[in-house]
């Protein structure tokens, strides 16, 4: 055994005796006996064998953030992570985008025309349905953050998801597909039965919560295969999250297209397949690829760290505050289990949490409900800073979520006959799709250098902050063409329609616009928001950053549907049928698109005050890694 008295005679070095007999040795003498117990610890810890275990691998060659391999090893920089991992990710986005949307794009539709639900109903419970995709992100983020880890958090959520995808294609085939070639705007099916309805709800709520959970997970996960403290390495990763939602809008790309062509025309259950089988190669490419994923170990349940802080910062509310951060308790390395995590800086907002790490008494260091490092105390800081911008980008999915409901139902009332060829309202979605591929493009390729070369105080172009507004301004633009559209539609269309597919000679293609200037305010709007919450929380919390994102987007489903229910209450009496009706003829939709821009607005002067209020989190430089480079986060112009 290690250690024992044959290898090792326990000499008692207290012993003035001894150690002065030792002292006495000659200095060769001293280093030799040195040098053969420095050998036998070797063996006995095996050092040797693990050394061969990780290939003599130098240092330098392991990555500098503290990922690790499948085994819990160091990552090797070589060998794992970077755009080979990368891109198998991307696909498996892809892949995986195209088997949800699959389903989401035309859901509307379906709920109307298979589900036999009038306009209102289906668009609120389209919003209600997608809000849940996104409250389903927290979950996987908390899952991912504190427990299982991303990699495990994946793989389960997407098995999830195929599930709820197969019962969703056995479900339409037995039962609600009735009778056979039912489904569009001529043969609307029958209605189905309450056990029917119920498993149709179970396998599209299986779906959300797969989804849901996979998605903020998948794209932190993404992003850690590449080394942010790696000078290469570090520009992959802000440019995988365009790459990310490039990947996310281009799977979207069939399903607005074929698959909803298909679906248009009756062919609902081969829609559902498709999607079926995407995501379950989606699922089989993902774990094909785990030998090359480089992984962060949970850092535990983030819910108890803050609740630590507060409770402490309560406790010692009546101490009096230290003049600097100096004096606040920094912990004793224990916090920071690994090299992938980091102190950050002290920052003077939120003071009365610096109340947690005052010193008041040694017996108190053991105790986290009495004393937190300053550390701990910043990540309760850092998200408290986060809410209002949070908050800001709510109204913004408002307006990205009519994309998915009432635009659809403002397309299917236009003219969709095109040289006699029939264009699905739902694949007008395509041209957000294209406009977000042409807009990553132009902003990473000329955008982006340009502003840079522009500025003379930081080699940046925008900063996350200010995409993010200029995202909210096309937003509003978008609305505004919606709008006007909507208006011109109403001119021309046959109020006097029993089934108003088809009812006004505008076309279509009018609303290319609102759908154009959708996808570039997306490219700035969400892809700087993935980049923003990413890289403006904790190490221990990157999933919950994406999650910020995925939330705000559905609680902009939410409330959605609670205006859109507003509007149809105080719009309707007696003799007005109302903004929104069943037929859409009769209303006034351009209005509402108008209320919005307006609300759009108003939106952005207040995340105006809330981005110049922002600082930057700032973090101490890693073990092995290099200082993190100093950013002053205030939205400038």
């Amino acid at each position: 055994p290690c250690f024992s008295s044959h290898a090792f005679p326990l000499l008692p070095l207290s012993d003035p005796p001894i150690r002065k007999q030792i002292v006495s040795l000659p200095t060769e003498v001293q280093l030799a006996a040195l040098w053969s117990i420095t050998q036998q610890t070797m063996e006995c810890l095996n050092i040797g064998k693990m050394d061969e275990k990780l290939g003599n691998i130098p240092h330098e060659e392991f990555t500098l953030d503290g990922t690790v391999d499948q085994h819990g090893r160091p990552a090797v920089r070589a060998t794992t992570g970077k755009w080979f991992a990368g891109v198998l990710l991307l696909v498996n986005q892809g892949l995986a985008t195209l088997a949800f949307f699959g389903v989401g794009v035309n859901l509307v539709l379906f709920l109307t025309r298979v589900m036999g639900q009038d306009n209102a109903e289906a668009a609120n419970n389209v919003s209600k349905w997608t809000g849940t995709v996104y409250i389903f992100s927290l979950l996987g983020a908390f899952l991912s953050d504190s427990y299982w880890g991303r990699y495990k958090t994946c793989a389960i959520f997407q098995a999830i998801f195929v599930a709820g995808l197969v019962l969703l294609s056995l479900c339409s085939y037995i039962f609600l597909i009735k009778p056979n070639g039912c489904g569009d705007e001529e043969a609307p099916c029958g209605s189905p039965s309450s056990l029917h309805t119920m498993i149709f709800y179970v396998s599209i709520y299986l779906i959300a919560l797969g989804n849901g959970g996979y998605q903020p997970t998948i794209a932190t996960f993404g992003s850690d295969q590449f080394d942010e403290d790696h000078p290469q390495e570090s520009q992959s990763k802000l440019s995988f999250f365009s790459y990310f939602y490039l990947a996310l809008n281009l799977g979207s790309l069939f399903s607005n297209t074929i698959l909803v062509y298909f679906e248009d025309k009756r062919m609902w259950t081969l829609g559902f397949w498709a999607s079926s089988g995407s995501a379950i190669l989606a699922l089989v490419l993902f774990l094909i690829g785990t030998p090359w994923y480089r992984h962060f170990m949970p850092t535990g349940n983030p819910i108890s760290r803050f609740c630590q802080v507060v409770v402490a910062a309560i406790r010692n509310w009546k101490i009096e505050q230290p003049s600097n951060g100096d004096e606040l308790y920094e912990g004793d390395g224990r916090e920071l289990a690994d090299n992938s995590s980091r102190n950050i800086l002290h920052t003077k907002e939120f003071r009365f949490l610096d109340k947690a790490a005052i010193v008041t008494s040694k017996e108190r260091l053991d105790n986290p409900w009495r004393l937190c490092p300053v550390t701990q105390v910043e990540e309760v800081k850092c998200i408290l800073r986060l809410f209002p911008i949070w908050l800001c980008t709510i109204l913004y999915s408002v307006v990205f979520t009519q994309m998915a409901s009432l635009f659809v139902e403002q397309g299917d009332a236009m003219k969709t006959m095109v040289s006699g060829f029939p264009i699905p309202p739902a694949s007008m979605s395509s041209f957000d799709i294209l406009s977000v591929a042409a807009f990553i493009f132009i902003y990473r390729r000329v955008l982006d250098p340009l502003v840079a070369s522009l500025k003379k105080s930081s080699p940046r172009g925008l900063t996350e902050l200010q995409r993010m507004g200029v995202g909210l301004i096309i937003a509003i633009m978008a609305m505004v063409a919606a709008g006007i559209v909507e208006h011109f539609r109403l001119k021309y269309a046959n109020k006097d329609c029993s089934h108003c597919t088809n009812s006004s000679s505008l076309s279509i293609f009018w609303q290319v616009p609102q759908y154009v200037l959708i996808g570039a305010s997306e490219v700035f709007m969400y892809v700087g928001q993935l980049e923003f919450f990413n890289g403006q929380t904790p190490d221990g919390l990157k999933s919950f950053g994406s999650a910020l994102c995925m939330t705000s987007i559905s609680l902009g489903n939410y409330v959605s549907s609670l205006l859109v229910s507003i509007v149809i209450k105080i719009s309707t009496n007696d003799k007005m049928p109302g903004w929104i009706p069943g037929n859409l003829n009769k209303g006034h939709l351009d209005r509402f698109y108008f209320l919005l821009a307006a609300l759009t607005i108003a939106d952005f002067v207040v995340y105006l005050i809330c981005a110049k209020w922002y600082k930057y989190i700032e973090f101490e430089q890693r073990s092995s890694g290099k200082q993190d480079e100093e950013k002053q986060g205030d939205l400038r112009f």
